[in-house]
């Protein structure tokens, strides 16, 4: 199953909901969330700096993580960058493939 990182930023409103509820809260939300869809939350993490969270997660496919995201935009509690991550396996198997590419000016 494919496996996303999702990286959180909380709006306003989001972090007073987050202090209101805590963030063990947020954590059975983002697991629900990704099980709802038929995937699975992996891990979530709280961060200082630009991303307030860390998220990953294993989605059935992009549609599914796209939903993710749209109803976190949705909600106007958050928004999320989504980042699609590679197993070593498949960086092995994308190394084999010899795509006809060329490069401008050439």
């Amino acid at each position: 199953m494919p496996k996303y990182l999702l990286q959180v930023n909380y709006t306003t409103d989001g972090a007073k909901g987050l202090i209101k509820d805590g963030g063990v809260a947020r954590k059975n939300a983002a697991r629900k969330a990704a099980e709802s869809l038929g995937g699975t939350l992996e891990s979530m993490y709280f961060a200082f700096g630009d991303t307030d969270a860390y998220v990953v997660a294993d989605m059935p496919d992009n549609a599914s993580a796209a939903a993710i995201s749209l109803a976190l935009a949705a909600s106007g509690g958050a928004t999320s960058r989504t980042i699609v991550l590679l197993t070593p396996e498949e960086m092995d198997q994308a190394s084999r493939k010899t795509p006809a590419y060329r490069p401008p000016g050439q």
